[in-house]
């Protein structure tokens, strides 16, 4: 009878692991970060303010946390913005969310580099990178980088 017992106890301990085992197994994808639009807020001599707006897909059917986003903004090789947010938002599952993070730098600084990039003439290269924390319990990371030029001209009005 105790040996019944145990075989049964047995069966159903292995029975509830492979259930454990079958949870692994799900087919979650990564979310998808992108950088919709920079809009100038202030443009003074000492400060310059923008706001960016990055767009979240999640493909996923539960719902996605987000913590926090550290970016940093070059412009060839000047570093221009570099901040940490703290979001504490979040998007539904298969559901897509714009976020308006504000950035603020100080271009006075770089200002003798910047004119003579500006003169050269040639496409300025700019960089955004990025990496959203997710998650409450189980973390993950996300990370975005865009790059594209922008044309010297297009900038100077005539």
């Amino acid at each position: 009878m105790i040996a019944a017992t145990r075989l049964l106890l047995l069966g159903a301990l292995l029975g509830l692991l492979a259930g454990c085992a079958s949870w692994g197994d799900d087919d979650t994808r990564e979310p998808e970060l992108h950088l919709d639009k920079v809009e100038t807020v202030k443009a003074r001599l000492l400060q310059q303010e923008f706001v960016l707006h990055l767009r979240v897909d999640n493909p996923n059917d539960s719902r996605l946390f987000i913590r926090n986003l550290s970016y940093s903004v070059w412009l060839d090789d000047l570093l221009l913005a570099q901040d940490e947010v703290s979001l504490w938002r979040s998007v539904g599952g298969h559901a897509r969310r714009t976020f308006k993070i504000t950035a603020r730098t100080n271009l006075w600084q770089h200002l003798k580099p910047l004119a003579k990039l500006l003169k050269s003439g040639q496409p300025l290269h700019y960089r955004l990178r990025g990496e959203l924390e997710t998650g409450l319990i189980i973390h993950q990371d996300l990370h975005l980088s865009r790059s594209g030029e922008i044309i010297p001209g297009d900038l100077i009005p005539e």
